[in-house]
């Protein structure tokens, strides 16, 4: 007797997971930063700046950072609408990665589909 497996349910079908992810970016990507009045005649911090590394921030759908294996301070896998500044692979699920060394980049995001 045959049993027809059961289907998986839309959300988790691969063809509709970059699709939400890239809506997912867009709809975090939104300026929800709160405007701050420079009263000091000081230039404002536009950029984030890692310990060990420049990333631009301002574009990414996170502020998360990791110790690579060489014990450097890296950002974490994050959307952006742009190749950011300091990405080194875009992964498979469209996150751009500031992995240092290629073993090991993507892995949780499907691996990578392009070195920058």
């Amino acid at each position: 007797m045959n049993i027809a497996p059961t289907p998986r349910p839309w959300y988790k079908k691969q063809r509709y997971l970059i699709p939400l992810g890239l809506l997912l970016a867009l709809s975090l990507s939104g300026n929800n930063t709160p405007t701050q009045t420079n009263t000091d005649n000081a230039p404002a911090a536009i950029h984030a700046i890692a310990p060990t590394s420049v990333v631009q921030t301002a574009t990414l759908s996170n502020n998360n950072y990791y110790t690579t294996s060489s014990g450097n301070t890296v950002h974490s896998p994050a959307y952006s609408n742009t190749v950011p500044i300091g990405a080194s692979a875009q992964c498979r699920d469209g996150t751009y990665s500031f992995s240092q060394h290629r073993s090991g980049t993507c892995s949780h995001h499907g691996g990578v589909a392009l070195w920058l």
